[in-house]
């Protein structure tokens, strides 16, 4: 199934400044508890791959390619990933339409945007809420420690957690 959406390619166009930082270890091992580790997970954003690394490290069986998101997806149970934040609203209508269960790091004002609410006022979502922010790594900025601090959460969708909302 492809998207009406597909003309978007994440490894080439478009993204912005704040699309430039990594997700670092540390904030998949937090939320290690919540992952199953009995399911097929796609890391579906590539970004500099070490993400889909991360999560193979905790013993996790993850898909984790350098491919446009919007094109059809390989077979998955569910996805657990760090989207672009450029591209949240557009990520978030293709997610609903592949209606497959999500771990997903937002940052944490999209759950007052119109859109979200919209997308989600009837299908539920479940929150995870870190204790600090997320200290993400600036990708062109390599080995010079540069990085960048936003609030987020994790944004879980069919995941059936115990609890709606979750703090770490």
């Amino acid at each position: 199934m492809t998207s009406s959406l597909s003309n978007i390619s994440f490894a080439t166009q478009g993204l912005k400044k704040n699309d430039e930082y990594m997700t670092p270890k540390s904030a998949w091992t937090d939320i290690k508890k919540f992952i199953p580790r009995d399911k097929i997970i796609w890391e579906a954003f590539y970004g500099d791959g070490t993400s889909g690394q991360y999560l193979r490290d905790m013993s996790l069986n993850v898909i984790h390619e350098d491919r446009d998101f919007f094109d059809t997806p390989p077979e998955y149970d569910l996805i657990v990933s760090n989207p672009p934040f450029s591209k949240t609203r557009q990520v978030l209508v293709r997610l609903v339409e592949l209606d497959k269960p999500f771990i997903l790091i937002m940052p944490s004002n999209k759950i007052n945007y119109k859109y979200f609410q919209d997308i989600f006022r009837d299908k539920g979502i479940q929150l995870i809420i870190p204790k600090r922010r997320i200290h993400f790594l600036a990708e062109k900025f390599k080995g010079k420690n540069s990085s960048c601090y936003f609030d987020c959460f994790y944004y879980c969708y069919k995941m059936n957690l115990e609890r709606d909302i979750n703090f770490l």
